[in-house]
């Protein structure tokens, strides 16, 4: 038998009793005079499709409602897998969509469903995948938001997302349909193993094998059961559990639905709940511009400073702003808010206690925070969420609802652990230690600014006076791989400063560089080492990590001059959110500020300096469109009509 034989061979004997016609359904299209006038022929067609798909006929003229999502594999009923999925994030979500859809249809709505699977950042850490990763966000969302358009009767869309660029991706999509009525259901989190380690610790190790820190036994038990359940997002508050915690901030999603542990009755039970709810905003005529507001923008600002979320928010919140047709925040947005608000949730990655992100919900989870964050006169209350009430609403009720007390019950119940050592008050916050979450440093190095979590720089290396100092020398890198490899040979000693370069947009696609900043965490001698970067950095980040730093290396910054043994000084003060990263010498020589800037000035870049080799075109597409629309600082969002002025005047340049 040859090749194709062997391929196309089958013993079934029936494969060629091939039909030509079949009978169809049965029964009537509810059609009347006026819909064959005036209907455009495809809204009728789709009725045709619709009963060809088996729904009744009596009831294909119901609402029709879109539930678009990014569901990945193939589960089987009993919840093993047929195809793996990118990440647990997506893999039970169908769940969800199931319950909803049966919601819709005992309400006589008519539901759809569409999907946009989405990649995992875990999963491509430390690999040419990664170069997609932030460039997929505008991909999916414009994939969602064609076909939200493409079912023109769709008179409400659903949105069900979990993880770090499908989430996003789903809440610029429905930030942008303005008018329609929406609703999110976050995806919710995976549980942590009863004896083991997180999903963000367990991705090191590689490097603390190395270094002789675990066996490999050790390492092969941890990293089998880091994922304790199959579904839900990371057990940390990184983008994906973060970006949860604003959709509910944006009163996109129903209170206490952020954070939900994925699989759970209380989890399949929100989707349901969402489906009402979803259906009452319709009746009441709110689209999603009646829910995304400014005022409601701040408040997800406000959320994020207050649970000490991922800097990734900071490229997604101005983008779903952008969706929205809102104001988009500046930097001095977000130090304002970050002056203001106090961190008072314990929580995996930033502590003090490593909480995984199930206590936090069960501590009270947004709603609970909000209720602090209410009586400093930090929120506006008066914004309509989509359970179809008010802010202030929803927080009265939450006040003395039977769920608040049986969650947070729950929680003392099962772990000992009292949810007030979870979610904090301002003051007991305070108390421990918990600085505000972000603070953006400027200085010769980074002009333009940078980012970090200055909430998550080690204590032990801060200064009594709550100033994080460090002076050394420069470690220039030119890709992630030679980073990595000096981490885990020795060549990166405690005092250096890591300098990581080409990394932003232009070169990689912006990528995110978890894979260094969690070696460093879990390593002992990490602490002793700061980190500076036009790349961005996982929400499980933590440390003196310095990322978004701009302008970026390609596009001339001056951290694209630096040279090994060049001295970096570093300063970050946690209490004031004020900071500066720049170049002050070469080995024993120390320089003035004018002398800095002058050498700096007079150098040319690395000579290593270069888009990575495996960059995709794809990717080099989305770093010239969204660097026109403003780049990283302005959401990596497309600004359309900037585009097309920028194309306008090229043409026109190049007499085309």
């Amino acid at each position: 038998m040859d090749a194709l034989s062997a391929i196309l061979h089958s013993d079934r004997t029936d494969l060629y009793e091939i039909p030509t016609h079949a009978r169809g359904p049965q029964g009537r299209l509810p059609l009347d005079p006026e819909m064959l006038k005036s209907w455009a022929s495809g809204d009728l067609f789709g009725l045709t499709q619709s009963v060809g798909m088996g729904w009744e006929p009596s009831k294909v003229l119901g609402k029709q409602v879109l539930m678009v999502s990014t569901q990945g594999g193939i589960r089987n009923p009993d919840g093993t897998p047929t195809a793996l999925g990118y990440h647990t994030g997506h893999w039970e979500i169908g769940l969800l969509l199931e319950a909803a859809a049966k919601e819709f249809r005992r309400l006589g709505a008519v539901p759809y469903s569409a999907y946009v699977s989405d990649p995992c950042d875990g999963r491509s850490q430390g690999t040419a995948g990664m170069f997609d990763s932030l460039p997929y966000r505008n991909d999916a969302a414009m994939v969602m938001r064609r076909l939200i358009r493409s079912l023109p009767m769709r008179k409400a869309v659903m949105g069900v997302a979990t993880c770090d660029k499908g989430l996003p991706a789903t809440m610029i999509a429905l930030a942008s349909i303005r008018s329609l009525p929406g609703i999110l259901v976050p995806g919710g989190v995976t549980l942590a193993a009863e004896d083991g380690e997180d999903a963000g610790k367990v991705q090191t190790i590689g490097a603390r094998y190395v270094h002789g820190e675990i066996s490999l036994e050790y390492a092969a038990e941890v990293a089998c059961k880091a994922c304790a359940t199959p579904g839900g997002g990371c057990q940390f508050l990184g983008t994906a559990a973060t970006s949860q915690v604003v959709a509910e901030a944006l009163g996109m999603a129903l209170p206490h639905s952020a954070l939900i542990p994925s699989g759970q009755p209380i989890w399949e039970e929100m989707a349901i709940h969402s489906a009402r709810a979803l259906l009452h905003i319709s009746q009441l005529g709110w689209g999603m511009e009646n829910i995304l507001t400014n005022d409601a923008l701040h408040n997800a600002m406000v959320l994020h400073a207050a649970f000490g979320g991922s800097t990734n928010l900071l490229l997604h919140i101005p983008a779903i702003a952008h969706a929205a047709g809102l104001t988009m925040p500046t930097v001095a947005d977000w130090h304002e808010v970050n002056c203001e608000v106090p961190r008072i949730v314990s929580v995996l990655p930033n502590g003090p206690v490593d909480y995984p992100t199930v206590y936090v919900f069960l501590a009270g989870g947004v709603p609970e925070v909000m209720l602090h964050l209410r009586r400093k006169g930090l929120l506006h209350t008066g914004v309509k969420t989509v359970s179809g009430q008010s802010l202030g609403e929803v927080l009265d009720w939450w006040e003395d609802s039977e769920r608040r007390h049986q969650v947070r019950r729950h929680l003392t119940e099962v772990t000992g652990v009292d949810p007030d050592d979870v979610i904090m008050d301002p003051q007991m916050a305070s108390a421990r230690g918990l600085t505000s979450t972000i603070t953006f440093p400027r200085g010769n190095l980074a002009p333009q600014g940078a980012v970090i979590k200055s909430t998550s720089i080690d204590p032990s290396v801060v200064d009594e006076d709550g100033v994080y100092r460090h002076t050394g020398p420069a470690k220039v890198f030119t890709t992630e791989r030679q980073a990595m490899q000096a981490i885990k040979n020795g060549d990166v000693q405690p005092g250096d400063v890591l300098v990581l370069i080409g990394r932003g947009p232009s070169g990689t696609g912006m990528e995110e560089t978890y894979q260094l900043t969690s070696a460093l965490k879990h390593l002992p001698f990490g602490k002793q080492v700061a980190l500076i970067t036009d790349a961005r950095f996982s929400g499980v980040s933590t440390g003196a990590c310095i990322g978004h730093i701009g302008p970026e290396a390609l596009a001339g910054g001056p951290i694209g001059k630096l040279r090994n043994g060049d001295i970096v000084q570093i300063i970050v003060d946690r209490n004031h959110l004020t900071g500066s990263v720049d170049f002050v010498g070469h080995g024993t020589s120390v320089y003035s500020p004018k002398q800095a800037a002058a050498i700096l000035a007079a150098r040319e870049p690395h000579p290593d300096l270069a888009p990575d080799p495996d960059l995709p075109d794809d990717t080099r597409l989305w770093a010239a469109l969204q660097d026109v629309s403003g780049g990283a600082w302005s959401g990596a969002v497309y600004d359309v009509d900037k585009i097309i002025q920028v194309i306008e005047a090229g043409k026109k340049a190049l007499n085309l």
